[in-house]
């Protein structure tokens, strides 16, 4: 199917459109609010400054999509495949993301405030600046992550493996960090107003 087939479809009121292949297409700036794109191929695809707000891409191949200023707002991201993704300033809020794989996506000024992001794999994912305020990471995996001046306040970190992570004036305020593996991660410059940090974490500062 090409951008265009998808497009005439989808002005005439269709929205399922799982298992479709839309690999490598232009797809920029589009409107696609609610549409059902569970399992698609969408690898390579660009789809920046779309709007996707509601939209079902349980288990979609986002590799190496380029996503920047996509809103996702209330999507529904579920096991999707987002390795490599540019999602620079991306709207992600509110969106479930859970076991999904963000292995070294870019999501530079994203907003991922209240996001769910439990399980999900951001490793060695660029998070710089980005908002995930109030986000739930619970068993999430930011080994690696550049988390520098990251807002993750308020977030769930429970279980999270932030091995080697890079935190610099990251906001880690009202942050309970039971469980969490903080293994030669440096604090020193972070905000921990609020935090909890229990003798049994694996903390290495410095």
């Amino acid at each position: 199917m090409d951008a265009d087939e998808l497009l005439k479809r989808y002005c005439a009121g269709e929205r399922n459109f799982t298992y479709v292949s839309l690999h490598s297409l232009n797809m920029s700036e589009v409107c696609l609010a609610g549409i059902n794109l569970d399992k698609a191929n969408l690898a390579n695809t660009t789809l920046s400054q779309a709007n996707l707000r509601g939209a079902n891409l349980i288990e979609a191949n986002l590799t190496a999509a380029a996503l920047w200023r996509t809103d996702f707002s209330g999507a529904n991201l579920i096991w999707a495949n987002l390795k490599a993704a540019n999602l620079i300033r991306a709207k992600l809020n509110q969106v479930d993301l859970h076991k999904a794989s963000l292995l070294k996506a870019d999501l530079r000024l994203a907003d991922l405030s209240n996001a769910d992001l439990s399980g999900a794999n951001l490793s060695g994912a660029d998070l710089r600046y980005a908002n995930l305020s109030g986000a739930f990471l619970a068993g999430a995996n930011l080994r690696g992550a550049n988390l520098t001046g990251t807002n993750l306040s308020k977030t769930d970190l429970s279980h999270a493996n932030l091995t080697k992570a890079i935190l610099f004036k990251t906001d880690l305020s009202d942050v309970d960090f039971t469980e969490v593996d903080l293994t030669q991660v440096d604090l020193r410059y972070c905000f921990l107003s609020g935090a909890t940090l229990p003798e049994r974490s694996l903390v290495e500062v410095g």
